[in-house]
C-alpha cells in the first residue's frame, strides 16, 4: 500500500492553518469536479483525492492523529507500506484490515481512519510501541523509533573497448561509494552487450538508520578507437598504398583477435570494405556478427625518383 502524503494532495505545506487548507481544498474541488470533467478518469481520480486529503487535514483529530504518524514513522509520499513488515503485529495483538466502505477512499486511509482499521492510539501509545525494533524500526536512545530504508541505487556508466568486451577484461575505477571515495576491480564479462550492466553490490546510496546500502549499477558503453561497434559487427580501418588498392595483393592486418592475411581486391576504391564473416562481436543468441575492413588509400609523402617517373607515365596516359 502506498503512503498517501495528503499536504502534498492539497499543495499546503505541514504548518498550513485550517482556513488555508479549506480554501485549498475548495479550489482543486472546483476544478477537478466531475460535473466540469464529463468522462475524465483522471480527473476524476483526482476529485477522490482531493476529498480523501480534506477528510483527514479538515478534521482536527484525523490530522493530529495522521501528523503523529508520519513524524514518527518518516515516511515519504509513494513508499510502498505494509504494516506486516513493520512491526505493526505486537505480541498478540494481530491489526487486521477491513474495508470500511468510507466513500472509495484509499486502502491508506481505511488502514488507519476506517472501521476495523489500525487504531492510532494504540499505536502510539507506550506499551503499543514495545519490540518495534524488528521489521524495519530501529530505537534510538531517546526511546523514539525510525524507519530503517534501504539505500537507493545509483547509475554509472563505464567505458570500454571492444577488445575489453571480445575477451574480457579487468578494470580499475575510482567510485564514491557510501563509505567515500574508492578504488574497485571490475571484471568485464566476456561479450558483455552494449548498454548491459554490472551490479556492485553494497556501492550505490547509503542506508538510512542502520539500512543496508544500495547497489551501483555501471551501464557499459564502448568507446571508439582503432575499432568500432556497429551493432553486432567491427569495422577497423587499415591503409594501402595507391598501387595495392589499383592491383590487389595480400596485407598483413592485426584484427582485434589476431593477426591475418587480407587479400585486397584489384581495384578497390578507398572507403571499401572487405568482410571476414563470423569475426565480430558476440550477439545475444550466441553467434558473432561479421569484421568489416576498411580500406583507405594513402599516399606517400614522398617518392623515389622511379615513383615519380611512373606516376608521370601514369598521368600521361589519363590525359590521353
Amino acid at each position: 500500500m502506498k503512503y498517501r502524503d495528503y499536504y502534498e494532495i492539497l499543495g499546503v505545506k505541514k504548518e498550513a492553518t485550517k482556513d488555508q487548507i479549506k480554501k485549498a481544498y475548495r479550489k482543486l474541488a472546483k476544478t477537478y469536479h466531475p460535473d466540469a470533467n464529463p468522462g475524465n478518469k483522471k480527473a476524476e481520480e483526482k476529485f477522490k483525492e482531493i476529498n480523501e486529503a480534506y477528510e483527514v487535514l479538515g478534521n482536527d483529530d484525523k490530522r493530529k492523529k495522521y501528523d503523529q504518524f508520519g513524524s514518527e514513522f518518516n515516511f515519504a509520499n509513494g513508499y510502498d507500506f505494509d504494516p506486516s513488515q513493520f512491526g505493526f503485529n505486537n505480541g498478540n495483538v494481530r491489526y487486521e484490515y477491513r474495508t470500511s466502505g468510507s466513500g472509495g477512499f484509499s486502502d491508506f486511509f481505511d488502514m488507519f481512519f476506517g472501521d476495523g482499521g489500525i487504531n492510532l492510539d494504540d499505536l502510539f501509545s507506550t506499551g503499543s510501541r514495545k519490540g518495534f525494533t524488528k521489521g524495519g524500526f530501529n530505537s534510538n536512545p531517546s526511546g523514539t523509533y525510525q524507519q530503517s530504508l534501504r539505500g537507493e541505487d545509483k547509475e554509472a556508466e563505464i567505458r570500454i573497448s571492444v577488445i575489453d568486451g571480445l575477451k574480457g577484461a579487468e578494470k580499475h575505477i575510482t567510485i564514491e561509494s557510501p563509505n567515500g571515495r574508492k578504488t574497485l576491480s571490475v571484471k568485464i564479462p566476456k561479450g558483455i552487450q552494449p548498454g548491459g550492466k554490472i551490479r556492485l553490490a553494497g556501492q550505490g546510496g547509503k542506508g538510512i538508520n542502520g539500512g543496508k546500502d544500495g547497489d551501483l549499477m555501471l551501464i557499459v558503453r564502448f568507446k571508439e578507437d582503432e575499432y568500432e561497434l556497429k551493432g553486432f559487427d567491427i569495422m577497423q580501418k587499415i591503409e594501402v598504398k595507391p598501387w595495392v588498392a589499383a592491383l590487389g595483393g595480400e596485407v598483413n592486418v592485426k584484427t582485434p583477435e589476431a593477426r591475418i592475411i587480407v587479400n585486397i581486391p584489384k581495384g578497390i576504391q578507398n572507403g571499401g570494405n572487405i568482410r571476414i564473416p563470423g569475426k565480430g562481436y558476440y550477439n545475444t543468441i550466441g553467434g558473432r556478427g561479421d569484421l568489416y575492413i576498411q580500406v583507405y588509400i594513402n599516399n606517400p609523402e614522398r617518392l623515389s625518383e622511379k615513383q615519380l617517373e611512373l606516376y608521370k607515365k601514369l598521368k600521361e596516359l589519363d590525359d590521353k
